[in-house]
């Protein structure tokens, strides 16, 4: 079932999906060559209980941790550990959610650690572009097909495989709500957008083929040929015209931009 949500419920989803960006710029000002992700773990969790909120992904169907940290060739929830010390050129993408509220915010953004190839800034650039092309269809009138169709077309133009075992989803009391969102799919297609749904939209984008595999933990996942992955996520309301992103990167790219 597909949950409408007040404007009311909307602010307090907004609220702590904003807490789950201010998370990743904190994360931002330490990702560094050198930095375990298991550190970042540790700030995470403390910087999202200091204001008042509860890390939603630590427990969450027995997942160990408060953050997912995946790098290069991991696609998706990537476990931190002491052992994962970043790199100059590596990327990691940190996904990870808050409950506050009653609500959880969620969203995701891939950080290249030092300078990274030319190749790798591209993929890094078209998944980005990818997910506001979706956001852009998440409007009252389209279904989440528009979504879909319009992450696949822009990175599989762009040469790159696009993941079908994950998916974005529906949000709001819960981390995982109806609907999914794919990343690929025929316009037109799947469930109709209505004004008050809130939607987790999340390209999953590898720079070869699009398959993945899972490690031992059965939780974090890999790309098939070990070329890079790339992820980024916005939580976003539907409305009437324009989508309302809930979510904000600005608070992120700002520290990142203050450390050029």
């Amino acid at each position: 079932m597909i949950y409408l949500k007040t404007d009311e419920e909307i602010e307090l989803l907004r609220e702590s999906s904003l807490l789950v960006s201010k998370t990743l710029a904190e994360l931002a000002k330490i990702i560094k060559p050198g930095v375990t992700t298991a550190y970042l773990d540790k700030v995470a969790e403390e910087f999202i209980r200091d204001n008042g909120a509860i890390p939603a992904c630590k427990g969450y169907e027995g997942y160990p941790a408060s953050i997912c940290a995946s790098v290069n060739d991991q696609v998706v929830h990537g476990i931190p550990s002491e052992k994962a010390v970043l790199k100059e050129g590596d990327i990691i993408s940190v996904d990870l959610c808050t409950l506050k509220n009653g609500f959880v915010g969620d969203s995701a953004y891939t950080f290249a650690v030092g300078e990274v190839s030319t190749e790798v800034k591209r993929l890094l650039e078209t998944t980005k572009a990818a997910l506001f092309l979706g956001i852009e269809r998440a409007v009252e009138g389209n279904r989440i097909g528009d979504i879909s169709h319009a992450v696949q077309t822009h990175c599989e133009a762009a040469g790159y495989g696009v993941v079908r075992e994950m998916v974005g989803h529906g949000v709001g009391r819960s981390m995982h709500e109806a609907p999914e969102v794919p990343n690929y799919g025929r316009r037109g297609a799947g469930p109709l957008l209505r004004a008050g749904m809130t939607i987790c939209i999340e390209p999953m984008i590898n720079m070869g083929k699009r398959g993945l595999r899972f490690e031992r933990d059965g939780w974090t996942t890999r790309t098939v040929d070990g070329k890079p992955s790339a992820h980024f996520e916005h939580a976003v309301a539907v409305r009437k015209g324009k989508a309302d992103i809930l979510s904000d990167f600005g608070i992120i790219e700002d520290v990142l931009n203050n450390q050029k």
